[in-house]
């Protein structure tokens, strides 16, 4: 309790003092502007209104007199990052209408303002509740994300694994078996301010049974959001699954395929034909295991097959975008994901990618988001440490700036 009071107080006087201010600039940083321009080292950036302003090297860069500066010499700067996979569905996350700041906000720190996670979309939740939080995120009665959603998802029967948690919590998902079903709901959601569309188009029941959406609804679906201008997510399963989604025109797998041969060449060939991004989730995959309490061996023989599904699609030139599925597991620590993004072949930069530049340009807002320069969105990720020198650095955040407000800082960082 006191560790949140302090943070409280200190996000409170520095929140004041930025707020006073017409500027706020960050000193003395190495900056990755984009994934692909080499860095700016001892670099700054001065931020006005929620924009950038100016960003280069330090001795190039006027500070305003009346700016409020941040020391970051010895940190790295980056673009805000995208959580492209969580879910709206903490306990604490599910009666946003009812619920004090104070709970709300405890919670956002937890899952996301504490990862660098400036803007997220939600894969599935109850779509008013997430809408609420939204509300009030955007209202600035809480300090959070972005929140981009797709609602309530299209399935014809729900998954196992979520079962006793719809009931537990009195949340009910219709079943949507039908094409005309598919799409009053894509118009229902498009009416309430859903951002995307989410389909399980491999629907798990356990024991090896998987229930597959039909390809004339998820046809439907698909052409209904399109027209819409709305992204279309599909939660695969297997192999019958992947190829229900591309057929259709889904623009985005939420997971690698657990239940699935090796990816071949001709494989990841099909997935990109079809323009697919990949959303990975490989620590999901270590939660799932250990939850079953499978052997060790098995254990690191499933994650291993996972870490080669994205090594085979991120080596086909793939689209990869950075997801958790934080909401439906509570495993909020992101370095694991970090780890396993390595084993499978892709460097900080790849990382760095699918973090920023890639869902931006997914999701259409290559224009304000996912780099660090003039005139785009300030929003921001301090880190403590350089990924370039190991990925996990990812995860060691200092500060998360939204639209040029603090939304976290690390108050146990050395000299804080």
């Amino acid at each position: 309790m006191r560790i949140r009071f302090a943070l409280l107080l200190t996000l409170l006087s520095l929140g004041a003092a930025i707020s006073q201010a017409s500027d706020l600039a960050l000193t003395g940083a190495k900056i990755y502007t984009s994934p692909t321009d080499p860095p700016i080292e001892n670099g700054s950036i001065v931020i006005h209104d929620g924009t950038i302003v100016s960003v280069g090297p330090a001795a190039k860069i006027k500070i305003p007199r009346s700016a409020k500066v941040i020391d970051c010499s010895g940190l790295t700067v980056t673009a805000g990052f995208w959580n492209s996979h969580v879910h709206i569905l903490a306990p604490a996350l599910l009666h946003v209408q009812s619920s004090d700041a104070g709970h709300l906000e405890e919670a956002l720190d937890t899952a996301f303002n504490r990862w660098g996670f400036t803007t997220v979309f939600d894969l599935a939740s109850v779509l008013d509740n997430t809408l609420e939080l939204r509300r009030r995120i955007q209202a600035g009665e809480l300090r959070g994300p972005r929140i981009l959603t797709v609602g309530e998802p299209i399935w014809v029967i729900e998954p196992v694994y979520v079962r006793d948690f719809l009931r537990e919590n009195q949340i009910h998902i219709p079943d949507t078996a039908t094409p005309e079903q598919a799409v009053a709901l894509v118009r229902d959601h498009v009416a309430k301010g859903a951002n995307g569309i989410k389909l399980f188009t491999g629907s798990d029941q356990g024991r090896g049974e998987v229930v597959l959406l039909p390809l004339a609804t998820a046809k439907a679906a698909v052409a209904e959001a399109h027209r819409h201008h709305l992204p279309v997510f599909a939660h695969p399963t297997n192999v019958e699954g992947a190829r229900i989604a591309m057929d259709s025109g889904v623009d985005v797998l939420a997971h690698t395929l657990p239940n699935s041969p090796p990816w071949t060449s001709e494989f990841t060939s099909e997935l990109k034909r079809a323009h697919l991004s990949l959303i990975p989730t490989l620590t999901l995959f270590d939660v799932e295991a250990r939850k079953a309490k499978i052997s060790e061996q098995s254990r690191t023989s499933f994650i291993a097959q996972m870490v080669d599904e994205l090594r085979a699609y991120s080596q086909a030139g793939g689209d990869i975008l950075f997801g958790t599925d934080i909401g439906y597991t509570d495993h909020y620590d992101t370095a694991e994901e970090f780890t396993l993004m390595s084993q499978a072949g892709m460097d900080y930069r790849q990382i760095l990618a699918s973090l920023t530049t890639n869902p931006a340009r997914k999701f259409g807002d290559s224009a304000h988001s996912g780099r660090v320069a003039k005139s785009m969105n300030a929003d921001l990720v301090v880190l403590n440490e350089d990924p370039a020198q190991n990925v996990t650095a990812f995860s060691k955040v200092r500060f998360t700036i939204r639209n040029g407000e603090l939304q976290y800082q690390d108050i146990h960082a050395p000299g804080r």
